[in-house]
């Protein structure tokens, strides 16, 4: 026999508007006491020094996650020029510096390197996996790490301001797997002065906004209580960039027992998209010949 969860069987989403000096990680456990939650995760790292949106998944909410990951994000940044740090970003030691200051013109000339379908090289100081351990535990040994560059879609990246000559404020719309404090990295390395990130704000995620967020304090405040649930945003959110097709009192019911379901509409063979039964959604699949065909079932 499986073993019972503790805590209640909520599901949706509650957008955090996550403070620096705090994990991902510790404000999904904040938010899942708070709600008694049996289950929560979050769609998209943030680094503990970065604020904005942190997308936290309750319950059946879990299940979309992979669909907000993959979705757009817009991130603001600010980039100091004239050094670069072993973390990328302003928490780490000074390795280099440079007298050198690009011009207005330069930076904006520089940026169309950065746009589109690029190949970026994580940060050593990232999650990303190296003979099985993390890259970050491996930096804080002093172990230098020749890391593979990853594709990267980025869709837009433009000036916002210049503050002083010291530092340029940035805004990038990008896919899955970016890394900002590369960007930085990257940028000060090509315009001859290095650079690393000052601070960091994601402004949305997917469907996502920062005016969306409630604060840690908010989460404390209303812990246990209704008005924390009132807060919770539907788990259909989360599949925002999926086609939706309504599925018939029967098709709802198959699907719900992991079988094929008919659905109304119309697709090509194989779209990835979403069935519903009165606005809630009942599985995610691929569209066959008026059916959906699950590959995740909404237990609710």
């Amino acid at each position: 026999m499986g073993r019972t969860r503790k805590g209640r069987a909520v599901s949706g989403w509650l957008i955090v508007d996550k403070p620096a000096g705090v994990t991902s990680t510790a404000v999904v456990n904040k938010v899942k006491w708070a709600l008694s939650a049996q289950k929560a995760g979050h769609a998209g790292t943030l680094d503990p020094d970065a604020t904005g949106v942190l997308a936290v998944a309750l319950g059946e909410a879990t299940k979309t996650v992979p669909y907000v990951t993959d979705a757009l994000k817009c991130y603001r940044f600010r980039v100091t020029l004239g050094a670069a740090t072993d973390t990328d970003d302003a928490s780490g030691t000074v390795i280099a510096t440079s007298d050198r200051r690009p011009t207005d013109a330069e930076i904006e000339a520089a940026l169309a390197a950065f746009r589109g379908h690029i190949q970026q090289v994580p940060p050593q100081f990232s999650a990303v996996k190296v003979d099985g351990e993390r890259a970050y535990d491996l930096a804080r040994e002093g172990e230098a790490m020749e890391l593979a560059a990853r594709p990267l879609w980025v869709e837009s990246l433009k000036v916002l301001g210049r503050p002083d000559a010291d530092h340029v404020d940035l805004e990038m719309v990008c896919g899955k797997g970016g890394y900002v404090r590369a960007i930085a990295r990257d940028l000060g390395q090509a315009l001859g002065c290095l650079g690393h990130v000052a601070w960091l704000r994601r402004e949305w995620s997917g469907p996502f906004r920062a005016d969306q967020g409630v604060t840690l304090e908010t989460v404390d405040a209303e812990a246990g209580t209704e008005a924390l649930d009132a807060r919770l945003l539907p788990l259909e959110l989360g599949l925002a960039d999926l086609p939706e097709w309504p599925a018939t009192p029967e098709g709802a019911a198959r699907l719900r027992n992991g079988n094929p379901g008919r659905v109304i509409g119309h697709a090509e063979w194989g779209t990835e998209g979403w069935a519903s039964l009165d606005g809630q959604a009942v599985a995610v699949g691929h569209f066959r010949a008026g059916e959906l065909h699950p590959s995740r079932v909404f237990n609710r």
